[in-house]
């Protein structure tokens, strides 16, 4: 058994280039020594945010070797199955990181608490991966939960955990917003985009945009900004529009809206190949019945189930609370 989990280990050091990065590894320590790497402290700091990630990587696959030295040959096949996943990590944005999005399906009152149990539900999903994510843009619904939500989450793979969760999301419960407590069906839609790296360009001409500012808005629609910080791009060759209002000031807002925007438009670019649509983002279909990817169910009974892989839980409370591990995991192989 022994040296059948050496050769395992050995394929998966090799699947995730172990060797490549542990030489990156070694480069970039020699640069550190140098004064001049400090010069500019945007560059150095993306650097040593990346040498923190291959120095994790790399001593998660060096730490099987120890506990194979221990003897402690189920720790050592649990943690093979968990990096395993890495090796799936092979399409083009998958290490990167998303625009993620959440809407509110039909259904007024209902569906937009719904959006907000959801943004709540993968705001700590995100906290747990230690992904750094903030909005870019939210409306707020007029008496409970959010119409929309977008975020920008940065960190490692991602994109390739998070593409999958995009689709239809079902409730079922005995409704909060009327006194005989019937039970209600209500969707929200998730869509994610992926992040686009600096190796690709992409130039949007002014006469393509069309740019409007207002207000940032707080919750009920009430004004928390003086002035017009918030910015509204539109491109209007193929009719996308963004909108950021999360910074103070409006010239890093219309950053955020400019990186969003060519992202989609990438995406858009993407999937003109029919063959790429489900590898890039999926169908954008309706927050309705018929195109839910994943049913939450608190009354009559409880559960959550993904209708592609068939994985469940009877802890909605623990997945809400955002321990969506056993789906985003399974989800990685569709």
């Amino acid at each position: 058994m022994i040296e059948n989990l050496k050769e395992k280990i050995e394929a998966l050091k090799e699947k995730t280039e172990y060797q490549k990065k542990k030489d990156e590894i070694a480069h970039i320590n020699k640069e550190m020594e140098d004064t001049a790497f400090w010069s500019d402290p945007k560059v150095s700091g993306e650097k040593m945010k990346t040498l923190s990630i291959l120095k994790e990587e790399t001593e998660k696959l060096e730490e099987l070797d120890l506990y194979l030295e221990e003897s402690l040959e189920e720790e050592v096949i649990k943690k093979i199955k968990d990096l395993e996943i890495l090796t799936l990590f092979s399409g083009r944005f998958d290490q990167g990181g998303v625009y993620f999005s959440i809407y509110a399906g039909q259904g007024g009152t209902e569906a937009m608490d719904w959006a907000g149990m959801l943004s709540r539900m993968y705001e700590r999903y995100f906290t747990k991966k230690n992904w750094d994510f903030f909005k870019v843009d939210e409306t707020t619904g007029e008496e409970a939960g959010i119409k929309s939500v977008t975020y920008q989450v940065d960190g490692r793979y991602a994109y390739g955990y998070l593409k999958n969760e995009s689709g239809a999301h079902r409730l079922v419960r005995q409704s909060p917003f009327n006194a005989d407590n019937l039970r209600q069906t209500s969707f929200a839609q998730i869509e994610v985009i992926p992040q686009i790296g600096k190796e690709i360009v992409l130039e949007i001409p002014e006469s393509e945009l069309e740019i409007d500012f207002f207000r940032a808005s707080g919750h009920g629609g009430q004004n928390v900004n003086k002035v017009s910080t918030a910015v509204r791009l539109k491109h209007k060759p193929s009719g996308l529009v963004v909108s950021c209002q999360t910074e103070r000031y409006q010239n890093k807002n219309r950053e955020i809206a400019l990186n969003m925007l060519k992202a989609k438009l990438v995406d858009l670019m993407e999937k003109e190949h029919v063959d790429e649509i489900a590898k890039v983002r999926g169908d954008f279909k309706p927050a309705s019945w018929g195109y839910q990817i994943r049913n939450y169910v608190l009354h009559p009974y409880k559960l959550v189930k993904d209708l592609r892989t068939g994985v469940e839980s009877t802890n909605p409370d623990a997945v809400l609370d955002g321990d969506l591990d056993i789906f985003l995991a399974k989800g990685v192989y569709l």
